[in-house]
């Protein structure tokens, strides 16, 4: 008969299971590596007066539960973004389009999950490999 006792480190526990939450909240709203600064590097939002970029934030009511949503609060944000046939200028933007969260998301191809997991592996204590 073998008997095995097993210790859990509380600290542990708590580091591990926030990990996720503060890397979430990190991507979507950190200074250098968040997905606000990669969209607007990347040139896809409409521009004329840059307003439209500039309300951008990132709700993260939601981000006990994992999610958080990005949000452009302008009057005219949903008449720009369900609207791909409109003829948007480049001057300012040169990938400026409607439905622009989705063409970023094809092009970041795993910017979001890469980022992610390295900032899981960094606030998980030393304990994720």
């Amino acid at each position: 008969m073998v008997k095995v006792k097993v210790t859990m480190d509380p600290r542990a526990m708590r580091e591990l299971a926030n990990a996720p939450i503060k890397a979430l909240e990190v991507v979507a709203n950190g200074k250098e590596q968040s997905i606000l600064t990669e969209i607007a590097n990347a040139q896809v939002v409409p521009k004329q007066t840059g307003e439209l970029e500039r309300s951008a934030w990132v709700d993260k009511t939601g981000l006990k539960k994992g999610q958080v949503k990005i949000v452009y609060d302008t009057p005219y944000a949903r008449r720009l973004y369900w609207h791909p046939e409109y003829n948007f200028r480049r001057d300012k933007n040169a990938n400026a389009q409607g439905l622009w969260l989705e063409a970023w998301q094809k092009e970041q191809k795993g910017w979001i999950r890469k980022t992610f997991e390295k900032l899981v592996k960094k606030f998980g204590g030393g304990f994720i490999k």
